[in-house]
This record gives structure tokens, sequence and C-alpha cells, in this order.
């Protein structure tokens, strides 16, 4: 993956919790700090993602999102 955010975390999916319209993602990075984020239930969809799978917290100024290998 290459991407040009500069604060890029790799971690692990501790807790997927979907909503109704987005879904709220809490990856736990080393050391145990967890960073979440929302985001819409398709594209969690779209990225499979599942508890314990490896992820990647993209960190821009105004936003969080979520990537995957």
């Amino acid at each position: 993956m290459k991407i040009s955010a500069r604060n890029v975390f790799k971690g692990k999916i501790a807790e997927i919790n979907p909503g109704n319209v987005n879904t709220e993602v809490i990856i736990e990075l080393p050391g145990g700090m967890k960073v979440v984020s929302m985001i819409s239930r398709n594209s969690a969809a779209h990225l499979n993602l599942k508890k314990g799978k490896t992820a990647y917290a993209v960190i821009k100024a105004s936003s969080v999102m979520v990537a995957i290998d």
C-alpha cells in the first residue's frame, strides 16, 4: 500500500460497531492506544473488516480513515 498521507499507524481492529448508516471502527495500536473512526457501512463491508485483522489508521488534519493491505 502506498499513500501520500504522512500520519499512518498500523494496528489491529479491536472493535467494529455497525450502526444504521455508519460503522464505528476501533483500531488498537502497539502500546495500547486506540484510534476510533466512523466510516460508511458500505466502506466497512468493502474492506471486509474483521476483529483482530491488521488495519491502518490514516490521519489527516481533519479526518481519520481506515485502510488495509
